[in-house]
């Protein structure tokens, strides 16, 4: 990536929105890292000049670092407008894009980027979106020499990185995964912005063309080693975690399961199946959701449900989307954990005849999942895209998921960095 040649080595697009405010103070933050031994170049883009230059006094109050706003510079663009897009693009190493939904708003920025040859990182959990721009702009990416690189936040790169995490950690041959996501919320509860919210509604609307996506595909199956990991009811009891679970219905599966596949199609190691779940409390909660559950389901399936689904998200969420998002307070007493249940054979034994003769557990644990391990993980997968180009993919496999970076480097990357900043300012339990 050529650095040298471009104002910027990192722009973040839409940081006047609610996700991109906390993406934006991450860079500030990175910025000032005593392990920085020089500051990059970077800047703030969206619709409005003002709005920008508000987030940056806000995030230079926060960091006490008053002369911030002089120090990043502000690119107007539009995302109705290619060709301001295309002049952010070109002033760009890498991009780090935060206007959702993505499967509205996502294809002009990864087009640009694409166009031009600059990278794209984003935090989307839309697996329709995702997939689809693997099929549209791969070639064009790898041409370019542009890494477009999805689901770079809570979703997915914990669960990606955790079932790898657990594979290195096994003595002998990992077969299956189960992960079980559980948030922790302090005294005033949990609340989310609702623009997760209303990515889940158009996703749940449009599901007939993602399976439609995936069906003309035509991709050759991952084959299953071992006994073939059977999928939990609805609504299940997990034992090992005293909680009910629902399964996760974010992108970690998709994201997953085509890491897996680049890893045995383009390494040889053998593939591991994988299913996820969040845990949901006691019988209190699952009857709670079973209402919400069925309030949601019927509403989208038509137009004028989805309408009132997006209108009222805190209505029909019981309180856990809203227009306003969370309060500072609600973010800071908010963390999660996420536990991985896997099994597998020792070394000497293999899936012929055989049962899976060994298991294994392992958690990672992080702050608040949406607005605190989010801007981190983006961040840091982004600093990787910067600093460890020597260690990337050079041929095929330059856009989808963060499986197309080399996975080792990025958890060197993000991991090790992520776990001193969380030490240093006291951001995790653990």
């Amino acid at each position: 990536m050529a650095t040298q040649q471009r104002p910027f080595h990192l722009v973040v697009f839409g940081a006047s929105g609610f996700t991109g405010q906390f993406v934006t103070e991450e860079v500030a933050r990175e910025q000032m890292s005593p392990e920085r031994s020089s500051r990059l170049p970077w800047a703030v883009a969206g619709r409005s000049r003002e709005k920008l230059q508000r987030v940056l006094e806000r995030a230079a109050m926060k960091l006490g670092r008053p002369t911030l706003s002089s120090e990043v510079g502000i690119i107007i663009c539009d995302i109705t407008n290619p060709a301001s897009l295309d002049e952010m693009a070109k002033q760009a190493t890498v991009v780090l894009n935060c206007v959702g939904p993505y499967r509205f708003y996502g294809e002009p920025v990864v087009k640009a980027c694409v166009e031009n040859g600059t990278s794209c990182i984003d935090i989307c959990g839309e697996p329709q979106f995702l997939e689809l721009m693997y099929w549209k702009y791969h070639e064009k990416a790898a041409e370019k020499g542009a890494y477009i690189i999805g689901s770079s936040g809570f979703d997915s790169i914990p669960a990606d990185l955790g079932v790898i995490y657990t594979r290195n950690k096994m003595n002998g041959t990992l077969t299956a995964v189960e992960s079980f996501l559980t948030i922790h919320s302090g005294p005033e509860g949990l609340c989310t912005h609702d623009g997760t919210w209303k990515s889940a509604v158009y996703g749940f609307g449009d599901q007939s063309n993602l399976k439609k996506l995936r069906n003309e595909s035509n991709l050759k199956p991952v084959p299953i080693v071992g006994p073939k990991l059977k999928r939990r009811w609805p609504i299940s009891y997990c034992r090992e975690l005293n909680s009910y679970s629902i399964p996760f219905l974010g992108a970690d599966v998709s994201v997953v399961k085509r890491t897996q596949r680049y890893l045995h199609e383009n390494l040889q190691q053998s593939p591991v199946q994988y299913a996820a779940y969040v845990t949901v409390g006691g019988v209190t909660s699952v009857i709670k959701l079973m209402f919400a559950g069925l309030f949601f389901l019927f509403f989208v399936k038509f137009g004028i449900g989805r309408q009132l689904l997006i209108k009222f998200p805190w209505l029909f969420s019981f309180g856990y989307f809203s227009k306003q998002g969370p309060t500072q307070k609600q973010i800071d007493a908010s963390s999660f954990t996420l536990t991985f249940f896997g099994q597998g054979y020792s070394q000497g034994f293999g899936p012929d005849k055989n049962k899976p003769n060994i298991r294994i557990c392992t958690q990672v644990k992080g702050p608040e999942a949406g607005y605190v391990a989010t801007p981190i993980a983006m961040v840091q997968a982004a600093i990787t895209l910067l600093t460890d180009t020597s260690d990337l993919p050079k041929a095929a496999g330059r856009i989808g998921s963060q499986l197309c970076i080399n996975l080792w480097d990025l958890r060197r990357g993000f991991i090790i960095s992520k776990i001193r900043k969380m030490d240093k300012s006291k951001r995790s339990h653990d």
